[in-house]
This record gives C-alpha cells, structure tokens and sequence, in this order.
C-alpha cells in the first residue's frame, strides 16, 4: 500500500468540515503571509481573486484556530481604521527536519512560522542504522524538554537523505549510508517516531531552505548546488522547487561518466586527496569548520576538477537560465570561493551583446540547510 504522510496527521491539526489541515483558499492566504512579512488584511485582497469579505472570513477562520495572529496596525492603509498586521502564529505547531549525511545526521526544530526553536547533530560514523536512529530520538526527546515543546504541538518530520529517488520513499543512497538505501523510509521512521514523516532527498531540502532562508528571499530563480559527500542540487523555478519526471531533478553528477566522475566537485573526493598528501581530515563537518586553503592538495584538487565543474555551470546556464548559481551544501565558503573564482562562461555574444549570466553566489546559511529544509518540509507539504 502506498505511503501518504497526511494520513496519520493528529486530528487536532485537522480541519473540522473537511479533510486536510486548510483549504486550497487558506493554503492561498498562508503563502501569501509568509512571502509578504508585514502584509496588512486590507492589502490581502489585492493579491488574491476573492472578495474582501471572503478574505477577511477565511482569516478570521485560520485566527480562531490559532493559526494566523494579529500585529499591529499599518497606518496610511486603506481608508477607515487602520487594518491588523498578519503574521503566522509560530506556537500553533512545530516540526523537526532530520539531514542524514554520510558522516553526521542534523536536527533541526522549527515552528510554523519558520524560527528556529533548536539545531543540533548526531554523529553517523561506526553506528549502525538502528542506533543512529536511537541517538536521533533521545537528541530530539532532549531538545523537546530544553525548550518546553509540549508533544501535541508536535506536527511530523522532514526526513532528507544523500541520494537519489527510486520511487516512493526509497533512496540510493551513498556508500556509507548502504543500511539506509532502497527500503521505503517513510512508514519505517514514521513507526519509529510516532509521526508523519515526509521523505526527500538532501540537496533538495537545501535548495528549500536556501529558498525560503537565503538567497530565494530575493531571488526567484536559481540552482543550488549541494557540495556533499557526493555532489548534487537542486532547481528553483519561481520560488517553488522542480522535482522533475521521477523527483530527481538537480542530480548535476549525472552528466559525467565513470571517468569523469572522479573529477566532479565532491568532497569525499578532496578529503581523500588531503588525507593522501599527510592532512587528516577524519570527516566533511571537520573540514568545513577547519578548512584552510593552503592545504597541500586544495589548489590541485581544484584545478583538476575545474574542467568538469565550468562544464556543469555552462549546462546550468544553457538549459535552466537562472538568474543565480548558489554554492551550498557543506562546502566551506573559502573552497567555494575558489570555485567562483575559477568559472569560466562559454558565452558566445552575437552582436556584442551576450545573454544574461548568472549571479554566483555563496550560500549564507551556516548551519545545516539540509535539516532546515526538511524542517519545513511538512508545513510546506500542508499549509503554505
């Protein structure tokens, strides 16, 4: 039997006429909150094709469950009295996103409205499947308690892992996350944690959190490119992430065959060469919290994929034409900088007039975008 998250929702969360948590009007009025900070009722109507009436109905609705609240008021709007603020109510519910990478897994707590309520990790090396996840429930039992987050505010779980959809919620996963590949997750973690648990694949929920975090706050189109163990991403079109066909839209290393694969920008690949020239790096996290580009092998490796890496931005540009290319992921911000620094576009201007390039553009999230991202996850999936 298929697995669909919105079937073990907590009725409390429901709506009480009909099925799901809002309705496709609400759901319109809650996106609209949280891309517009500081949006006045009154100015609602003009983003919308309802009638002021049925604006001022639904919101009133979404405010008595508890869900939207009143700020104060924006004055020289409208005529009349001036109108509320809106804002979403962050205390209604909360979620946590949960990163598997191949080395640590990331939590992330977040409320409705999008704060941040905790971040912390648990590291994956020499643990099996089961006691990782063990460690992942008493971190996320501990945050709770630290926070005073009550168990029936708790809404479900963003999961994202390193690979590539295979379909329902299995994922090919990397080598050393094999335990966790090709086996349907979502019912397994959603036993596991007593929770809906929305399942997606670790570069995507870094492009969501870049999107609704970073860059994407004033950039509605760009990739983001997801530096890991391997190397992945993800696209954004208009503010909303592309899946594509079979949900693998952004799989940038699937361009490269098996020789050139060696020469593609995945870290995995660089510690190994550090490793080799007499610099331990035990682990991705280590290297970007440490990383110093004097290395010896940094300014090799980086050269020698160069090639492959200008390849992969031209083909960006060429078929997606984004207004930006975000470098994120785990990558240490001096190592991306080097990158930048080494693009090479293959524009050729016709009449001395070339086409728009891309901005790029280093990520600012310094925390774990792939845990945000998945932290979202559900809300995005239901209300917004």
């Amino acid at each position: 039997m298929p697995y669909f998250p919105e079937a073990l929702i907590a009725p409390k969360f429901l709506r009480a006429t009909t099925e799901g948590v809002v309705s496709p009007n609400e759901r319109n009025l809650l996106r609209l909150i949280w891309r517009h900070p500081g949006l006045s009722r009154s100015e609602v109507t003009a983003h919308t094709d309802l009638t002021q009436q049925s604006v001022y109905r639904i919101i009133d609705q979404l405010a008595e469950r508890g869900i939207v609240g009143f700020g104060s008021p924006k004055p020289g709007v409208g005529r009349g009295q001036p109108s509320p603020t809106l804002r979403l109510e962050g205390r209604y519910a909360y979620s946590c996103g949960i990163s598997v990478n191949t080395d640590v897994i990331g939590l992330c707590l977040m409320d409705l409205a999008g704060n941040i309520l905790a971040e912390s990790s648990v590291t994956l090396r020499e643990q099996t499947m089961a006691q990782s996840l063990d460690l992942v429930r008493e971190r996320l039992a501990e945050q709770q308690k630290l926070k005073g987050l009550l168990p029936d505010g708790f809404f479900g779980i963003g999961f994202a892992i390193a690979g590539y959809d295979v379909g329902g919620t299995r994922y090919n996963a990397p080598l050393p996350l094999h335990e966790w590949s090709l086996i349907e997750l979502g019912p397994l973690l959603a036993e596991f944690f007593g929770k809906p648990v929305w399942v997606h694949n670790g570069a995507n929920t870094g492009a969501v959190a870049e999107s609704m975090f970073g860059v994407g706050r004033y950039i509605k189109h760009f990739a983001y490119l997801s530096f890991n163990y391997g190397f992945g991403g993800g696209l954004i079109s208009d503010g909303e992430l592309l899946l594509g066909g079979n949900g693998n839209a952004g799989e940038f290393s699937g361009i490269y065959d098996t020789e050139e694969s060696q020469r593609r920008p995945a870290l995995q690949l660089l510690i190994e060469r550090l490793n080799r020239n007499g610099i331990d790096v035990p682990s991705i996290t280590y290297m970007r919290k440490n990383f110093n580009p004097r290395w010896p092998g940094v300014v090799e490796w980086v050269d020698e994929i160069t090639p492959a890496y200008n390849r992969l931005v031209n083909a960006i540009w060429a078929i997606f034409d984004p207004q930006a290319i975000v470098f994120g992921g785990q990558v240490p911000s001096g190592l991306a900088q080097m990158m930048i620094d080494r693009t090479e576009m293959f524009g050729r201007p016709r009449y001395g007039v070339d086409r728009p390039r891309p901005k790029l553009i280093i990520s600012k999230i310094s925390s774990d975008a792939s845990a945000m991202g998945a932290a979202i996850a559900p809300f995005r999936s239901t209300f917004y």
